[in-house]
C-alpha cells in the first residue's frame, strides 16, 4: 500500500503537468498569478491569527487558563465532561498545537485505554480550532457578523464535547 502511495502523488503532478503541456497551458505563469492572488488574502488574515496565536500563549503562561479550568470543573462536570479533560476543552477552540500538548499529556498521565483519554481522542478528533477557522473565513468577508458565528460555533462545539463523552461512556 505505501509503495502505491509513493507513486500516487509524483503521478498526480506529472498527469498535470501533461495535461497543461497539451493544452498549452503556461504552467510557471499560471503558478505565479495564484500566488499573486494569495498575498493579499495572506495580509488580511495575519492580524486574526496573531490575535489569537497571542492569546493561546497569553493563557498559558499567565496560568489564567488553569484558574478558568479550575472554575469551570464543577460545570463540567455537571455536564458529564471528565474534569482531566477540562485544559483541553479550553484550548482546542484556540489553538491546534496547544490542544496536541494537552492531548499528549492526558495520554500519558491516565494511559490511553482510561475513560479521560478516550474522551479527550474523540473531543479532540471531532473538533476544530474555531477562533482560528474564524479568523481565515471571516478576514475574506466584507460584512462580517462574527459573534453570532462564534457563539453558534461554540456552543457547537460544547455539545460535541457533551456528547462524545456521553458515547465513550456508554460504549
Amino acid at each position: 500500500m505505501t509503495t502505491v502511495l509513493a507513486f500516487f502523488f509524483p503521478a498526480i503532478f506529472l498527469l498535470t503537468f501533461l495535461a497543461a503541456f497539451f493544452k498549452k497551458v503556461k504552467v510557471y505563469d499560471s503558478f505565479t498569478e495564484g500566488v499573486k492572488g494569495a498575498i493579499p488574502l495572506i495580509l488580511s488574515v495575519f492580524p486574526y491569527i496573531a490575535a489569537v496565536t497571542m492569546l493561546s500563549k497569553l493563557l498559558e503562561i499567565s496560568g489564567l487558563g488553569e484558574k478558568i479550568t479550575h472554575f469551570l470543573s464543577p460545570v463540567f462536570s455537571f455536564t458529564g465532561i471528565p474534569q482531566e479533560i477540562a485544559p483541553l476543552v479550553l484550548i482546542k477552540p484556540l489553538s491546534g498545537s496547544g490542544s496536541i500538548a494537552v492531548l499528549s499529556d492526558i495520554l500519558e498521565r491516565y494511559g490511553v485505554d482510561s475513560y479521560p483519554a478516550r474522551c479527550a481522542c474523540v473531543a479532540y478528533g471531532s473538533s476544530e480550532t474555531i477562533f482560528y477557522i474564524g479568523a481565515v473565513y471571516f478576514a475574506g468577508l466584507k460584512r462580517k457578523r462574527l459573534t453570532s458565528a462564534l457563539l453558534i460555533s461554540i456552543i457547537s462545539y460544547l455539545a460535541s464535547v457533551v456528547f462524545c463523552c456521553f458515547l465513550c461512556r456508554i460504549l
